[in-house]
């Protein structure tokens, strides 16, 4: 399992499927609550962009890779096209971590991701919080 190089994100890029905003809007209170600047893709497209060009310059930009995990995110291509991104991306070495939303066969999106450590948000949320601020070398 790879551990994360701990260092405190500049800004953190969300990978997830549209299904899981919810869980995603509720997660980005809590990284904007503990001054972690993050993207997204309903918060920072908006209107007639080209919403696979902003997606590109958020991969390009952010320093961090997060991505969701849930039924729903293993079946996504986009998820797909942006996890295989990162893992392509040397800037990402060490700061890939994959948050386990929902209980889902995570080896349909990439049995690499066995190599991280995981956040489990199936246990409670207060707990799951605080291991994903440890990822980063931070107090929970």
């Amino acid at each position: 399992m790879r551990q994360p190089r701990r260092r405190r994100p500049q800004e953190v890029f969300i990978s997830h499927a549209h299904q899981d905003r919810a869980f995603v809007a509720t997660l980005t209170l809590f990284l904007h609550r503990h001054g972690i600047g993050y993207w997204y893709s309903p918060k920072h497209i908006v209107g007639a962009q080209q919403w696979h060009d902003q997606i590109g310059k958020a991969l390009a930009r952010c320093d961090w890779f997060l991505v969701v995990l849930s039924p729903s995110a293993v079946k996504s291509k986009w998820v797909g096209h942006e996890y295989f991104y990162a893992l392509d991306d040397d800037r990402y070495a060490g700061r890939i971590v994959p948050v386990f939303y929902k209980r889902c066969n995570w080896k349909r999106l990439s049995w690499t991701l066995r190599r991280y450590q995981w956040v489990d948000f199936t246990k409670p949320y207060d707990l799951a919080c605080r291991d994903l601020l440890r990822a980063w070398g931070l107090r929970g």
